[in-house]
């Protein structure tokens, strides 16, 4: 990584994004993905570099905007694209390029990170559960709502379960309480399951590596060692960077 990289993890809920300079975070922030217009006025002070990489799966329209603002400042941008095999990651999809771009990133993050094999969690607006063993082997991973968007769907998919806030509780005795404990159960009962299959296969995870906006929501219930990195995806976009 020559000079400072703008790096970007464009998701369904929130663009996060860092300046790096080869050695260290210089400057750290987000915006709402609804609000993507805000990076322009959020850029503005740090963006004095000249190349950027993007992870995009909050859509065309983001992209576009992105390089309508990095053209404007000069910055030469790049999206992400999941690769066969990178950085020590093996891609276990069978088109590597369907894997989302903030996937790939994380698992190049955590596997960079502690060694032992592991499930990558990123828990947001969907909830993926992605198995990586400990020579850098994706075996593949689920996709589910997150929590936040189970409870939206019982709001508009029904019409006696409006969606109130609840709290967790070992037996909900009320509705709201019910469907905040559902959604959790649900998340952690596909991270755990994912677990399962991992052990039965022979390559028992070591430690769950967890993130996104709903990752504190999570942390707490999961019967398994874990650990919150909160910019695993940047994490992972600087270390592609650094290497070239």
């Amino acid at each position: 990584m020559a000079g400072n990289w703008l790096l970007v993890d464009a998701g369904n809920t929130r663009i996060k994004w860092g300046i790096h300079d080869g050695r260290a975070w210089v400057a750290l922030d987000a915006v709402p993905t609804a609000d993507a217009a805000s990076l322009s006025d959020a850029w503005t002070p740090v963006i004095a570099v000249h190349q950027a990489l993007a992870s995009n799966v909050a859509g065309p329209g983001v992209a576009e905007m992105m390089e309508r603002l990095c053209a404007a400042a000069g910055v030469a941008l790049r999206f992400l694209r999941s690769q066969a095999r990178q950085m020590g990651v093996v891609n276990g999809y069978t088109d590597p390029a369907q894997l989302g771009s903030d996937r790939w990133a994380a698992l190049i993050a955590a596997h960079h990170g502690e060694r032992g094999h592991k499930l990558v969690v990123n828990a947001g607006t969907a909830l993926t559960v992605d198995a990586l063993t400990d020579d850098g082997h994706f075996l593949g991973g689920l996709i589910v709502p997150g929590p936040a968007l189970m409870r939206r769907s019982l709001d508009r998919g029904t019409a006696g379960l409006r969606l109130t806030e609840g709290v967790y509780r070992n037996f909900p005795a009320a509705t709201p309480d019910a469907i905040t404990t559902g959604a959790i159960q649900a998340a952690t009962g596909a991270i755990e399951r994912m677990g399962s299959v991992m052990a039965h296969r022979g390559s028992p995870a070591a430690r769950i590596v967890l993130s996104g906006g709903a990752a504190p929501e999570i942390a707490g219930h999961l019967h398994a060692p874990y650990a919150i990195h909160e910019n695993l995806v940047l994490d992972g976009l600087a270390l592609i960077a650094r290497a070239g």
